[in-house]
């Protein structure tokens, strides 16, 4: 693996790994109200639980959780599995094709989050997918000519 491609691959797991944990203090902070208004919604969000069929019984706030925490786990998963294939001297037809697997997940979460959510996780997986086409494009194969 040549210095370029080394570079790119440790800065899109420490990117990866870095956006896992920033997203996991979402879960340390509680939801804060700004005004009546947000109470009530926040109220409503933590305690009603609507049917969702076959008896299960959840709140918005508990489905909002789990997502959050998929998130989470997608770019954990992500970066220890780059720092796994980086270790083990993975060939470079492997690092390139699990690069392009990683930019079509990460290309897709980024257009959701970039319609459905705030400022940080766009700005992160931003950044996570800009360093997987850059990982992508350093394991491009050599054409050899002959």
């Amino acid at each position: 693996m040549n210095k370029i491609c080394k570079s790119a691959w440790i800065t899109m797991a420490v990117l990866q790994l870095l956006t896992g944990a920033l997203h996991t203090l979402s879960f340390i902070a509680e939801p804060e109200a700004q005004d009546e208004t947000g109470r009530q919604f926040l109220h409503l969000m933590m305690t009603y639980k609507a049917s969702l069929g076959a008896g299960f019984y959840r709140t918005t706030f508990q489905i909002f959780t789990a997502l959050s925490a998929c998130f989470t786990l997608l770019y954990l998963l992500a970066g220890i599995t780059n720092i796994y294939l980086m270790r083990a001297k993975a060939p470079m037809h492997l690092l390139h094709g699990m690069a392009g697997i990683q930019v079509i997940v990460l290309g897709t979460c980024f257009a959701i989050m970039a319609a459905l959510t705030f400022l940080p996780p766009i700005v992160f997986t931003g950044l996570c997918l800009m360093a997987c086409i850059l990982a992508w494009l350093a394991t491009r194969p050599v054409i050899s000519q002959q």
